[in-house]
């Protein structure tokens, strides 16, 4: 048992390692802190990126932050932190992608 988990976590490590390795630009790899879940800006804990927040809620009729699909429905909001990331939100607060900055 004591192997297999040693086993393990050498495969998690080494794919880890292949998928860091695989990201050609590091601007936009979700590995830079600056797109990271981890960093502050980014993170649905932050008021701005809230659905709480009126800004981002679907109940704002005047709300220019929404993301729709092809056919009108809101799919969520997207939010740019003070580093120029642009955050995307489903309509329940959880972070669905991002877009890197392009400072």
């Amino acid at each position: 048992m004591k192997y297999l988990i040693a086993l393990v976590l050498i495969t998690q490590a080494a794919l880890f390692a292949r998928s860091a390795l695989a990201q050609t630009n590091w601007q936009s790899s979700p590995l830079n802190y600056q797109n990271s879940e981890l960093n502050f800006n980014n993170s649905p804990l932050n008021y701005n990126n809230s659905p709480l927040n009126y800004q981002n809620s679907p109940l704002n009729s005047n709300a220019t932050n929404g993301v729709y699909d092809t056919r009108g429905n809101r799919l969520g909001y997207e939010v740019q932190t003070p580093t120029g990331v642009t955050n995307i939100f489903d309509n329940n607060g959880n972070r669905i992608g991002y877009t890197p900055s392009r400072r």
